[in-house]
């Protein structure tokens, strides 16, 4: 039964969380993850011009180099977000997204330069440091910065961003290639990455930053001004003394770092986020959004014809994300949206095997789309904004950037391994490559319904006490 204090604080996060100044912040914040989006997808529509030989305007990629040109981002973002998820919990979140603004604009402007193969490879590694980065830091921004009634929402913005990214190149992608088809067309397509990281930049020089990164290092006063920025005047009082009381007891313990690790309920609580991480990408989702086109031509689309049908992902993809959002809204938890959501997917999963090895047909191809889209909907719905709203969550403050950074380079660790893979499981087993992953997510469903636990509602001060109690079974108390 609520209490009247927990009723009051809903009324106070719910206040804060409608200031137009808290909206325009997450909007400016969540810009990383548009970037992040946008070069995770672009690819996708790239790769196809890339094959093509020098004289044509392409590298010459072969299906191998194909699968290294699309991994070295995602490897080079397992880095980002270890390092990334350091740097915010030592130098500061704000400060650490303005840098990752400047590498994703240096990165963009690389890969469409790139006069070979390796240059490719290592410029693509460049701007995975810049997505690695923002897919740890933000998230964890938009957490602190965001009162506990309306966490979930205010997080998921970002995935919205993410997805909207992916759309915006599915987009751009189709159209340079049916108005500018000439041999630069994929060169555009990465250039124009470019822009939203200008705007990144310049937009955080007004973003205020993290009040709980700010009690972290004991600057209370600077902690009250964030708060003050964006949050009802009624509201900021008791937060601050929630913030100020847990960041005391964490300083009594230190800082983030591997030694923590030591500590068996917070390596326990570390395993979890790790295994949460690495199995949103072990979904298959990534062999999808990368991808896509290159399997539609498989099944007999004309390129300009996957392109344009690879835009429903993108469109499919904001909408379930916006759905997402909507049941966050509502009240639903965390635990029943993302056990639902992987049930969904692992049927999509099955029907895309059978439905890819049916005889070669434009109907075939096109349940394919179907089956994809079916996927990408209970994906993006229902696994891809909680798991990255649960990372944002579960780990203590003392180490929440550290230990978020290292859970989520595993996110990328496995989705490298993804993308090196499946060019090359589609071309020696065909559809059977998705029955693989239908039964490695039978197994995923499994493990989330014995162990995804539920955060809705909670500050993340209560949710730190939380986790402590259920892994050592102490009783914690939050002021």
């Amino acid at each position: 039964m609520e209490t009247s204090e927990m009723t009051a604080e809903r009324a106070r996060s719910a206040r804060a969380a409608r200031t137009p100044r808290l909206a325009l912040i997450v909007f400016i914040a969540t810009l990383g993850g548009l970037l992040f989006g946008y070069d995770t997808g672009v690819i996708s529509g790239a790769l196809p011009f890339m094959t093509l030989s020098p004289s044509e305007g392409g590298l010459g990629l072969t299906p191998a180099q194909e699968g290294l040109v699309a991994a070295s981002l995602v490897l080079g973002a397992a880095f980002g977000a270890f390092f990334g998820g350091r740097i915010s919990d030592r130098r500061g979140r704000r400060r650490t997204i303005s840098i990752l603004a400047i590498v994703f604009f240096v990165g963009a402007l690389a890969c469409a330069f790139a006069p070979t193969m390796e240059f490719m490879v290592a410029a693509r590694f460049l701007l995975g440091l810049a997505v690695g980065g923002a897919s740890a830091t933000v998230p964890v921004f938009l957490s602190e910065l965001s009162p506990a009634a309306r966490r979930g929402q205010l997080v998921s913005v970002n995935e919205l961003m993410i997805v909207s990214g992916q759309l915006l190149a599915y987009t751009s992608n189709a159209l340079i290639a049916t108005f500018f088809p000439g041999e630069s067309a994929w060169r555009w397509m990465l250039a124009l990455a470019s822009i939203p990281a200008v705007a990144l930049w310049i937009g955080m020089i007004f973003v205020p930053e993290s009040a709980r990164w700010f009690m972290s290092k004991g600057r209370g006063a600077e902690a009250r001004a964030t708060l003050l920025r964006t949050r009802a005047a009624d509201a900021v009082e008791p937060e601050l003394a929630e913030m100020k009381a847990n960041a005391e007891r964490d300083a009594t313990i230190g800082q983030g770092s591997f030694r923590d690790l030591r500590t068996p309920w917070i390596r326990r609580l570390v395993i979890l986020g790790i295994a949460i991480a690495v199995l949103s990408q072990f979904t298959g989702v990534n062999s999808i959004m990368y991808f896509a086109p290159s399997v539609l031509i498989e099944t007999g689309l004309s390129t300009q014809a996957a392109l344009v049908a690879t835009i429903a992902n993108g469109v499919v993809s904001v909408i379930a994300v916006s759905f997402g959002i909507w049941m966050l809204h509502r009240g639903f938890g965390r635990r029943p949206i993302i056990i639902a959501g992987q049930a969904g997917l692992t049927t999509a999963l099955i029907l895309l095997g059978v439905f890819f090895l049916l005889p070669e047909s434009t109907l075939r191809s096109y349940l394919v789309l179907g089956g994809m889209l079916m996927f990408l909907f209970f994906m993006q719905s229902c696994i891809g904004p909680i798991f990255w709203l649960l990372l944002a969550e579960i780990f203590p403050l003392r180490m929440r950037g550290f230990a978020t950074g290292l859970a989520i380079s595993f996110v990328w660790i496995a989705n490298t391994v993804v993308s090196l893979l499946f060019p090359i499981l589609i071309e020696a087993i065909a559809g059977y490559t998705f029955f693989l992953f239908a039964l490695i997510n039978i197994g995923t469903f499994v493990f989330y319904a014995a162990s995804v636990p539920e955060t809705k509602g909670r500050s993340l001060e209560k949710v730190e006490a939380e986790m402590e109690e259920r892994f050592t079974g102490v009783v914690k108390t939050v002021a």
